[in-house]
């Protein structure tokens, strides 16, 4: 589905179109699954991500005022949504006694370390949100998302150069944390 296409159904759907919103749904569940996939290493997890994604969408879409791109603000709730399922995967971790989260140990042979640098990496957005939650969101939108300063600006209702500079405040905290090893 073409961009414009998929703008035209999310406007329908937040004026309350419920024949638009299925629609929509269906067309981004692809790829919300493969953007949440790149924070959540395990595909059950970004499975689970994505399901709780697509829920907020339906239940949000009439928040969805057309300020930004309908793909910006899906953006916002991918990250959100993702982050909040690793939160959760944590805490549920933490209950039934880990130390850490379990995660199948794979052969080290066939698996790359991109898994456990995502790990590393929300840990340290965790980090992060806890001491200066206001640099966490550009950075998440430009590093992870992949979306363009002036986006993030419109999305965030901040200055461009403030974007940058929050977003280069990030990269050098959690670089801090991700070399300090937590």
């Amino acid at each position: 589905m073409r961009d414009e296409q998929q703008e035209e159904l999310a406007r329908r759907a937040a004026a309350g179109d419920r024949n638009a919103l299925e629609m929509l749904l269906a067309a981004i569940q692809p790829s919300v699954l493969r953007r949440c996939s790149r924070f959540l290493p395990c595909y059950q997890d970004a499975e689970e991500a994505c399901q709780d994604v697509l829920m907020q969408v339906a239940r949000n879409i009439g928040g969805f005022e057309g300020r930004s791109k309908f793909s910006t603000w899906l953006h916002v709730i991918i990250a959100n949504g993702s982050r909040q399922t690793y939160r959760t995967l944590k805490r549920r971790a933490a209950e039934q006694g880990y130390g850490e989260m379990p995660v199948d140990v794979a052969d080290a042979r066939t698996t790359s370390v991109i898994a456990g640098s995502r790990l590393d990496l929300l840990d340290a957005l965790e980090r992060l949100e806890s001491t200066r939650a206001e640099l966490v969101a550009p950075m998440v939108l430009r590093d992870i998302c992949q979306l363009d300063y002036k986006e993030i600006a419109t999305h965030l209702g901040i200055p461009e150069g403030t974007v940058k500079s929050r977003i280069h405040q990030a990269r050098g905290q959690v670089r801090e944390y991700l070399l300090a090893g937590l």
